[in-house]
């Protein structure tokens, strides 16, 4: 799957992409996202939650998005399928994974996704996806694709282990080919699709 990430592109810049045939749209702030749903309503988008996910934003979350891939605690799970409105179709989740233990960032470790991802498949309203990762950039001294491959060997360790998923999403704009090549099945191309980011607040 191809993600198109539209952090702080405007609403025009959705339709004019939504036009030549993308139809799957991931946000990293839900306030923005829910002023951009709010001017596109109507279209048939499909709209991701990827960016991390605060206890008193989860309701707005489980009302408004097809898919929450930034999952990584139980407090977050819980809360998202609580207020899952009944008539909505289940919420889709990924669990995301801190595969390089990086302490600034958000995600399970490694030995805990397992836990966390059964306890995701049990919950009324929620529909367990995959796997999220983030890997730590390139440097001289650290190559992502070794990340990648230590996410898809996770990712086959759980399925191996009796837990269904279907997506492994990894890979950004610039090395999504090694993330394709190590098993990503969704993509979040933001820059290479819609151009530079506008200036906002720094990440």
């Amino acid at each position: 799957m191809l993600l198109a990430v539209s952090k702080r592109h405007t609403a025009e810049r959705i339709r004019a992409l939504h036009t030549l045939g993308q139809r799957s749209f991931g946000e990293n702030y839900v306030q923005e996202a829910l002023a951009k749903q709010a001017t596109l309503q109507g279209l048939d988008i499909e709209w991701h939650f990827i960016g991390p996910l605060q206890s008193n934003k989860t309701r707005e979350a489980a009302e408004h998005f097809d898919w929450v891939q930034s999952t990584d605690r139980k407090k977050i799970l819980r809360r998202l399928s609580a207020q899952r409105p009944a008539g909505m179709p289940e919420l889709n989740v990924c669990i995301q994974v801190n595969i390089d233990r990086e302490p600034q960032k958000a995600g399970a470790l490694p030995e805990d996704t397992a836990a966390l991802a059964r306890f995701a498949r049990d919950l009324p309203g929620l529909n367990l996806r995959g796997l999220m990762a983030i890997p730590k950039v390139a440097t001289e001294t650290h190559d992502p694709g070794d990340s990648y491959r230590r996410m898809h060997g996770l990712f086959a360790a759980m399925l191996d282990a009796g837990i269904e998923m279907d997506t492994l999403s990894m890979g950004m704009s610039a090395d999504l080919e090694s993330a394709i090549l190590h098993g990503s099945t969704l993509v979040r191309i933001g820059t290479d699709l819609l151009g530079p980011r506008p200036a906002g607040d720094g990440d």
